[in-house]
């Protein structure tokens, strides 16, 4: 890539960003500004010794939890409750990926609340349980680029109960500040950085295709997805691009933002595959991205035509699924479920907990439990 490394610049959309190389030496100023005088840093065990991440434990009444891990569960919500309780913290600083700042976000509400976490999964007006003034302020410092969580309204929570990913959702969630220092992501190594990439395609893609009326999220759902065309494969091939971090840093965050829209089929899919055989979120999502596309191709011809020439592509729709499967094995990803571990046994559970998943709301054609099924089983043998 010959682009060169964006200014640092300021924006406050969706919320107040922070953009910029370097800029994450600002988290402390950050905290000031949302009134935090005791952070609890909630941290990837894997960053928590990066400078940033040392300069926020090391503010006065400043602690850690980095009891993180992928796919998070009501457990690790409940145990950095417990340590922002304990340590009498007034505010969160999460610092990661997707896992951190959704369990980051999820301490902030929960640390104030009388109810259980799982009575505010996203679900009609569910959120209005909450007490609002009890949510403390969260500043967010995205380490991947992909989940777009450091500009979202939710948390995704698995329920131990039953092994599902639940939506914990408040308008509340959304940070009050965000850091977005391309810097941060630079010793990603290139799996990670394909499958973070391709979540956040998987987001503007879904997005756009959904029937929901948002014309402000289908605008950036577009420009998302030409800078993931433009950087995703420079930043795998190079991950000392910093510019190609950055522009996808951007994209990871307008994506999270354009999926206000709604999500669809592939969000259904992917869900139960974490759920219950620990899969990569946006692993999955890349693998099953173009089984979907083909199943929907007819409600959404028009759409997927319309972004083939918005992203210069020979072939109309067709050409956007082309895109999709080249894209995939340039950056060496799997091409079924099978290769992921998913086993063929539990594709009627997972059909059932695809049906009941939220995103298959917004997905732009119906679908039952037996379509879902002949989805899982084409993902898995890899018919197209």
């Amino acid at each position: 890539m010959t682009d060169s490394v964006p200014p640092p610049v300021d924006w406050n959309y969706p919320t107040a960003i922070r953009f910029g190389a370097g800029r994450a030496a600002e988290a402390a100023e950050a905290c000031a500004e949302l009134g935090v005088r005791r952070p609890l840093l909630v941290v990837d065990p894997a960053v928590r010794d990066l400078a940033a991440a040392v300069r926020v434990a090391a503010l006065p009444g400043g602690a850690v939890f980095s009891d993180v891990q992928g796919n998070p569960a009501g457990a690790h919500v409940a145990a950095g409750v417990a340590a922002f309780t304990e340590g009498g913290h007034d505010g969160v600083v999460a610092m990661g990926g997707g896992s951190a700042l959704d369990i980051g976000k999820a301490v902030a509400l929960m640390a104030g609340q009388r109810r259980p976490l799982w009575d505010f999964e996203d679900r009609e007006d569910w959120w209005r349980r909450a007490e609002a003034g009890a949510i403390k302020p969260v500043v967010a410092l995205p380490t991947t680029a992909g989940t777009g969580s450091e500009t979202g309204r939710a948390a995704v929570i698995m329920d131990e109960r039953d092994r599902t990913k639940k939506i914990i959702f408040h308008p509340l969630l959304m940070p009050g500040r965000v850091i977005l220092d391309p810097e941060l992501t630079a010793g990603l190594p290139p799996g990670l950085t394909a499958a973070a990439g391709m979540d956040a395609l998987s987001h503007s893609l879904e997005a756009w295709c959904s029937p929901v009326y948002h014309p402000l999220a289908e605008g950036i759902a577009l420009r998302a997805m030409k800078l993931i065309q433009r950087s995703l494969p420079a930043v795998f091939r190079d991950g000392a691009d910093l510019a190609a971090r950055a522009h996808m840093q951007v994209a990871g965050m307008m994506g999270s933002t354009a999926f206000q829209k709604g999500l669809g089929l592939m969000h259904s899919l992917s869900h139960p595959c974490s759920s219950l055989f620990g899969t990569h979120h946006g692993l999955t999502n890349a693998v099953v991205m173009p089984y979907v596309l083909a199943f929907q191709r007819r409600a959404v011809a028009a759409k997927l035509e319309s972004l083939a020439a918005y992203l210069e592509l020979e072939g109309g729709a067709g050409g956007v699924v082309d895109w999709v499967l080249d894209l995939r094995r340039e950056l060496e990803i799997p091409h079924t479920l099978a290769e992921l571990g998913v086993a063929r046994e539990e594709i009627p559970r997972m059909a059932h907990m695809a049906l009941a998943d939220p995103s298959t709301a917004t997905s732009p054609v119906r679908v039952t439990a037996d379509d879902l099924e002949k989805l899982y089983a084409g993902a898995m043998a890899g018919d197209i």
